[in-house]
């Protein structure tokens, strides 16, 4: 029996809100890592005042794409720039649909001259794949779910560690017996721990400095021993999946777009070829921003912030229509991202009736309102962050 597609579960609900619109569905945590360590207000404080370790290894999913056209299914289908992209260099990949509204984002690694590993949520993926083999592109993939997903429970093909705050290069020269290879941010750098090699890259989380250490999982277990027995002198705190989800809120970084592919009448073969039960399937909506119409959900990578890397330089799907995009937000009529700071008294007296809520979070999409009443923008993602003192809201909001 062959599987529902994305599209039969359009038809079956009635329309892309009524598949989508779930108002009781608990907030995504990554998979695997436990909640919490050492608490998560704890483990915040980490990343701001000292040295934090994140696990990365289970909730991403990975596609390796290598091939005679690899840069070339790419760079038709995404708004990068492939001119200047050096082999070990990383890029937010950024494709988007016909009308210029993003599918998703993700971190694009240049493994070789041919070959990239395309890593993060899957709808960029699904996207790539499916355009590389309706076009006819000379591309192979390789795939490894997220361990929500992974057949018969067997273990990734990567670790992926983090190591972030104000002391992480003192655990990084510690565990390694001196510092790593001086790195551009973004670039990663071949590293060894007991023989065991894998690859160092520059990456900082809410403005913090740090790594991500990027292997093969059978030197995992190894390599994260190393690492918490490098920084126990140095108050190293692991971090757990509810901390793990809060510093895309401090950094700007927006997790769950939704993509733009569920009405578009030429998509409809698209919709057809992707699963039901996949990440643009079951993602859940929710939020007091109900609209029947799914395209009021649909965002714009310069919304998002992303108009820096959109490379006019080169034709890609969606040209056009950034163009466009691109003179709205020249002329200031587009949404801006901000982060809303809420008052901690209205935080506790609405959320924790008059106490302390505790951990807050949601994806839910939320209607921020003028003094008038009037729609002035929506929530993304919405978070405490002790640190902080509040909770803060990711919002695309109206000039």
């Amino acid at each position: 029996m062959t599987p529902p597609s994305l599209q039969d579960g359009i038809d079956r609900a009635g329309s892309p809100v009524d598949l989508l619109w779930k108002p009781g569905a608990e907030p995504w945590t990554p998979e695997v890592v436990e909640r919490e360590f050492a608490g998560w207000r704890q483990e915040q404080a980490a990343w701001h005042e000292g040295v934090a370790l994140l696990n990365l290894s289970h909730h991403m999913y990975d596609m390796w794409i290598e091939g005679p056209d690899a840069t070339r299914v790419l760079a038709d289908h995404g708004v990068n720039n492939f001119e200047k992209f050096a082999v070990g260099q990383a890029k937010q990949y950024v494709p988007v649909t016909r009308d210029g509204h993003i599918v998703t984002d993700g971190i694009l690694a240049r493994e070789g001259e041919n070959s990239y590993l395309l890593s993060g949520i899957p709808a960029a993926q699904h996207w790539v794949q499916y355009h590389a083999e309706k076009g006819g592109y000379d591309v192979s993939f390789v795939t490894d779910p997220s361990s929500a997903f992974r057949p018969g429970g067997r273990a990734p093909k990567l670790f992926r560690y983090q190591i972030q705050g104000p002391r992480a290069l003192d655990v990084v020269q510690s565990a390694f017996g001196g510092p790593l290879p001086e790195t551009k941010f973004f670039h990663s750098t071949p590293v060894s721990l007991g023989g065991r090699a894998f690859r160092a890259l520059r990456h900082g989380m809410a403005g913090q400095a740090g790594y991500e250490f990027i292997g093969p999982w059978e030197h995992g277990a190894y390599v994260h021993e190393a690492f918490l027995k490098a920084g126990e002198p140095l108050g190293l705190v692991q971090v757990g999946a509810l901390a793990y989800t809060t510093p895309s809120v401090e950094s700007g970084w927006i997790p769950s777009p939704v993509p733009g592919i569920y009405t578009d009448p030429e998509l409809q073969e698209y919709r057809r070829y992707l699963p039901l039960f996949g990440i643009e399937g079951q993602r859940p909506l929710s939020g007091s921003h109900f609209s029947r119409n799914i395209e009021d959900h649909y965002v714009s990578p310069y919304e998002l912030g992303y108009g820096k890397l959109i490379h006019f330089g080169h034709d890609f799907q969606g040209r056009d229509a950034l163009l466009k995009a691109k003179d709205k937000a020249d002329d200031n009529e587009l949404r801006k991202k901000v982060t809303l700071v809420l008052d901690p008294d209205d935080v506790h007296r609405v959320l924790g009736d008059g106490r302390d809520p505790g951990f807050v979070l949601s994806y839910a999409r939320h209607r921020v309102e003028s003094g008038e009443g009037g729609l002035a923008g929506v929530t993304m993602q919405i978070a405490s962050v002790d640190p902080v003192g509040t909770v803060l809201a990711q919002t695309l909001i109206a000039p």
